[in-house]
């Protein structure tokens, strides 16, 4: 699958503009960088160096709605918005007009390649609503497997389809994910709020073969992992989750010194998780501020994992070290999350950003 470098980027900080610029309501100038397609290039690699010394033209924002580019048809050709939560990226593609991907697994594995294709932790579908839903999000992960959920992800799609409707202010849709019922809200800072239902806690249900030690839960239970015992507690939040604040008998953890890439694949793969598990690992400083480092299934070592801040508060809780209101440190910024008593619900707050969009052909 050759790349195609056809990529509008904004000239400033993502973490500072959203892909609302480029709308043609918009009465800023503000430019971006169209470069022209590489396809008959040699290497099927994104080359943004080369197309920028190739050819590299200036346009103003009214000339480069991202609604009409969305909406153009070509075939054998993907647009596609690039989105980043905190760091964790996605590629966005708009599928509302069918009910299957547009793109498959096998595709999304070379898309989300970092060197030879896109680069992103996973491919989200903006897919049509079902069982009276707004719409439907599926995700493709970077090693092709599709997860039921993803915080960070669904951010990046709740923003992705304000712009892909045209929808401005507060704005709170529902969308059907695997996981089940999710509500994002996008609020007054532009930050989105979702609604990410109630945990599960029960062990079969995560799943795990832990046994409960804990009303049929599994808190701050023994894991042997390479002849080392992990205190752990297991959560889902439709995605399974194990969540360790540090070995039996062990001192507060301290996740800036573990060596990331060689323990959390022994998490990930272990054998009490039939489903594998992504694993977070967590740093208490107060009841209120949590810092955490993420193995994620099927994706690895990323910057941030929403669902797993969620998980994270809820083990905090049970475990007797946090309050229902936290913010919770992540590699790539910070999520505020509340484990609501009165409802049982979780909600977690937190910024979505457009990094770029652009044109591949499948």
């Amino acid at each position: 699958m050759a790349i195609a470098a056809a990529i509008s980027v904004p000239l400033t900080s993502p973490t500072r503009r959203s892909l609302t610029s480029f709308l043609p309501h918009q009465s800023s100038p503000s430019p971006i960088l169209q470069f022209n397609s590489l396809r008959k290039t040699v290497s099927p690699r994104l080359r943004l160096v080369a197309a920028a010394a190739s050819s590299m033209s200036v346009e103003a924002a009214e000339k480069a709605s991202p609604a009409s580019f969305l909406d153009r048809r070509e075939a054998g050709i993907l647009h596609f918005v690039k989105y980043h939560g905190l760091g964790n990226d996605f590629i966005l593609v708009d599928n509302r007009d069918s009910s299957e991907p547009k793109v498959t697994p096998e595709q999304a594995v070379r898309l989300c390649d970092r060197n030879f294709g896109i680069g992103a932790d996973g491919v989200i579908f903006a897919l049509p609503g079902i069982n009276g839903t707004d719409y439907t999000m599926r995700i493709f992960n970077s090693d092709g497997s599709e997860p039921e959920m993803c915080g960070n992800g669904v951010r990046c799609f709740a923003r992705f389809i304000t712009e892909l409707e045209n929808l401005h202010g507060n704005q709170r849709f529902t969308v059907h994910t695997g996981a089940g019922l999710i509500v994002p809200e996008i609020v007054d800072d532009g930050k989105v709020r979702v609604d990410m239902g109630e945990p599960i806690l029960k062990a079969s249900d995560v799943p795990t073969k832990l046994p409960p030690n804990k009303d049929h839960s599994v808190v701050k239970a023994g894991l042997d992992v390479d002849g080392v015992t992990w205190n752990v507690t297991c959560v889902s939040m439709g995605n399974p989750h194990c969540i360790t604040f540090g070995t039996e008998g062990g001192q507060n953890l301290q996740v800036d010194e573990l060596n990331l890439a060689e323990i959390g694949p022994k998490f990930e793969h272990h054998e009490v998780f039939p489903a594998r598990t992504n694993t977070e690992f967590v740093q208490v400083f107060t009841p209120s501020h949590l810092k955490m480092r993420v193995w994620e299934r099927g994706a690895g070592a990323t910057l941030a994992c929403g669902t797993g801040a969620c998980a994270v508060v809820v083990a905090a809780v049970l475990e007797g070290r946090a309050a229902r209101n936290c913010t919770v440190d992540l590699p790539g910024g910070p999520l505020q999350i509340e484990w609501r008593e009165e409802d049982n619900h979780i909600y977690m707050t937190g910024p979505a950003e457009v990094v770029f969009y652009g044109s591949v052909p499948l």
